[in-house]
């Protein structure tokens, strides 16, 4: 035995700045009161990581560090880190999150307590680090809850009914080599949290021990996670349904058909409400058009209403129209501007133009006094009036580059 109780992993992959600010809280701040390591699987990287780790290593602090020969990926890097790990658990950390240390002792001392807990996992903190401050938490657990081996339906209906992701979990370390496999299409969190409880106990604590940096004081830079959020809905669901197949499998989930009705339904508004908080992002990068897809699959789920979605309702049609002009004018190969005409405030829609992706080197441009047959071949023509439109083809405008309301909003029904 190391002695070691808790491995911290942390992959990493040309974040040598994110990663030297991770392991600066274990210097400075983070305190233990068991042996502790981080091990830290470097993906080949191309910058000054190797450097980094060693000048923590040199102060003392217990790191382990191993090099890919060769990028293999980020889940192969992750299971890199976890088969190096000597403690008796382990720890997935990110190299740009950070983590709420008397958390990590309160969720190792319960492990310590309850030997037959293979898992023990926990809500996140969304945290601002430039402010200091915890933002929001992701789910939450009224009181620690541990769930015994092979409790496949209550382990599903805990989770369905709060809304879970098992993303953020400390392991036993001896049972990661048959949880921790490659799962492309059923999102991991919900695969790997089946093959735990298929070796033993699970626990979902009240208290936090984790915090996702959503503002970084190192440089700004897109999460992964926020982009799960945005495309992975259909992934939740294969996890979710993953699952049930091995508590069926296993004999712990009814097989008749009112209960696969019932978790098929339960799977469904699972989903759907992922895709609420998917319209939410989408929309708050300013991507109407996706907006409104997920928003269609979300209405013929019934979930038109939704809060998340609600309060775009008014605004969805006009800013997906806008979106598609600034895209029908961006898309064909030789132009050069936009014509608005008709258009009672042209500064203000170009400037939603230019937010929505109209790009730079295409001029927006109001109707000239004098149309010229040089300029009509190279021009976007938008008219509010769809009666407008005969006049500009008979100007010698492209008959498929004259748009109106109707072309661009007539089929974006809320």
């Amino acid at each position: 035995m190391s002695g070691i109780k808790l491995s911290f992993c942390i992959p990493t992959y040309n974040r040598a700045p994110f990663l030297e600010n991770a392991l600066s809280y274990f210097e400075t701040r983070y305190r233990f009161d068991f042996p502790y390591e981080i091990v830290i699987s470097d993906n080949a990287s191309a910058d000054n990581t190797a450097e980094v780790v060693e000048a923590f290593r040199a102060r003392g602090l217990p790191i382990r560090y191993y090099r890919r020969s060769s990028n293999g990926g980020s889940l192969a890097n992750s299971a890199s880190a976890f088969h190096h790990a000597l403690g008796t658990y382990a720890l997935s950390h990110a190299d740009d999150d950070t983590l709420v240390p008397e958390g990590i002792v309160e969720a190792v001392r319960f492990l310590d307590a309850n030997p037959d807990v293979v898992a023990c996992h926990a809500p996140w903190t969304l945290y601002n680090e430039v402010a200091g401050k915890d933002v929001s938490q992701f789910y939450s657990v009224d009181a620690n809850r541990k769930f015994e081996r092979g409790s496949f339906a209550e382990v599903f209906q805990f989770m369905y009914e709060r809304h879970i992701f098992p993303e953020i979990g400390i392991y036993r370390a001896s049972v990661l080599k048959s949880a921790w496999v490659p799962r492309e299409f059923c999102f991991w969190a919900f695969s790997y949290l089946a093959h735990f409880l298929e070796e033993g106990a699970v626990a979902f604590l009240k208290r936090p021990f984790y915090r996702s940096v959503t503002v970084s004081k190192v440089a700004a830079r897109q999460q992964a996670g926020n982009d799960q959020v945005m495309t992975d809905w259909d992934k939740y669901r294969g996890g979710l349904e993953y699952f049930l197949y091995l508590g069926l499998k296993r004999g712990r989930i009814p097989d008749t058909r009112e209960a696969r009705a019932d978790y098929e339904q339960k799977c469904r508004a699972f989903t759907l409400n992922r895709m609420a908080v998917a319209v939410r992002f989408w929309a708050a990068r300013k991507d109407y058009i996706k907006a409104y897809e997920l928003y269609t699959r979300m209405a013929i789920g019934g979930l038109g209403e939704h809060p998340e979605v609600a309060k775009l309702r008014q605004t969805l049609p006009l800013m997906a129209g806008i979106q598609t002009l600034a895209w029908h004018a961006a898309s064909p190969a030789g132009i050069k501007r936009l014509m608005l005409s008709g258009v009672a405030d042209r500064a203000a829609l170009e400037e939603m133009l230019r937010q929505l992706g109209l790009p730079g080197e295409i001029e927006v441009v109001e109707e000239p006094s004098v149309h010229s047959p040089e300029d009509a071949e190279s021009t976007a023509v938008f008219v509010p009036n769809a009666s407008s439109y005969d006049r500009f083809v008979s100007l010698g405008y492209k008959p498929n580059l004259i748009f109106t309301d109707r072309d661009l909003v007539g089929n974006v029904v809320i």
